[in-house]
């Protein structure tokens, strides 16, 4: 049988700073709670410490990712970091995180394609293990702590963005269960629509930078409502076409938790009803790159997986960026 990756064990976290939706009404001195509950379904979110960071929340889902599938640290051949708010600039966040867990006979590296990361890395570190007989067993960590890059006067980012990691762990397996195949797509003419566009060497942060406030998130131009829900819909129907199956066969789906009204309209879509997906952003708030595995570890802490599902995930983010892949549980 041909060597395949398949998705052993699942783990997340979040800090343990709560913010509720009233305390962006008292920042912002309007009612934004109402909006954010009926539209995005989100009542509260988490936010880092002052002292704690990407590296500290990828370390602590990683430990219950490794204690989840009873496996040490030293097992691990490769540590794959999906972030778009890094430990640095250099070096990489997989590197710190490598570091604290003791993985000593792990390579290393990050990944940013933005909120659509998880999903990519997810596809690389399945084909590390496909490809060559050294990596056994593989981190795949989707990391966010995009508090930090906030402007709290900025309604828009302020009150949907929010920080967490999930990890999942892949081993080498040699039967039918595992990763069946993935599809990536970026519309890169959205690449300046969204994001954080200093302390890059476009534009070196420097305190002039800092005091014009570029160096945090922001959007500068609003994005088409129907370009997640449309770019999702045809990326999941054509791998469901390559792989030789129809998306109405997939027994759980997850999904960029951006918007609540996007996600409603793919499942109506793809004739899929709610229960076939998961979202946590009603009490985690938008957390990027993290979402998805988050999503995934809950659902599997639940028991909502079993043997042989059909899974599929999708993400998006700034770039455009899109990934799809689907694995048999």
């Amino acid at each position: 049988m041909r060597r395949n990756a398949r998705i052993i064990s699942t783990g997340m976290v979040a800090p343990e700073r709560v913010l509720n939706n009233q305390y962006f009404n008292e920042l912002l001195g309007e009612d934004v709670d109402t909006w954010l509950r009926e539209n995005l379904t989100i009542r509260e979110r988490r936010w880092c410490r002052e002292d704690e960071s990407t590296a500290d929340l990828a370390e602590a889902a990683a430990w219950r990712a490794l204690k989840n599938a009873g496996l040490k640290a030293e097992e691990l051949n490769l540590i794959i970091i999906s972030t778009d708010t890094p430990e640095y600039i250099s070096p990489s966040t997989a590197s710190v995180v490598q570091y604290r867990l003791g993985a000593v006979n792990a390579g290393t590296f990050d990944l940013n394609t933005a909120c659509a990361g998880f999903v990519t890395a997810l596809d690389v570190g399945a084909k590390y293990i496909r490809s060559d007989e050294q990596y056994e067993n593989v981190l795949v960590i989707g990391a966010y702590a995009m508090s930090k890059f906030l402007n709290m006067e900025d309604k828009k980012t302020v009150t949907l963005f929010a920080d967490g990691a999930g990890a999942v762990i892949l081993r080498a397996d040699n039967g039918d269960r595992g990763f069946l195949g993935s599809l990536l797509h970026t519309e890169g003419k959205y690449h300046d629509w969204m994001g954080i566009y200093a302390g890059g060497a476009h534009q070196v942060c420097t305190q002039r930078v800092v005091g014009r406030k570029d160096h945090m998130l922001k959007f500068t131009k609003k994005f088409p409502k129907e370009i997640n829900p449309k770019t999702w819909t045809r990326m999941i129907t054509q791998l469901a076409a390559r792989l030789g199956h129809s998306a109405k066969d997939i027994d759980k789906l997850f999904l960029t938790q951006i918007n609540i009204n996007s996600i409603r309209e793919t499942m109506e879509n793809l004739g899929l009803d709610m229960s076939h997906t998961h979202t946590i952003m009603d009490r985690y708030g938008y957390t990027g790159s993290a979402c998805i595995p988050m999503a995934l570890a809950e659902a599997v802490d639940q028991g909502q997986l079993h043997e042989n599902d059909l899974v599929y995930f999708m993400g998006s983010g700034g770039g455009l960026a899109f990934a799809c892949a689907a694995f048999r549980w």
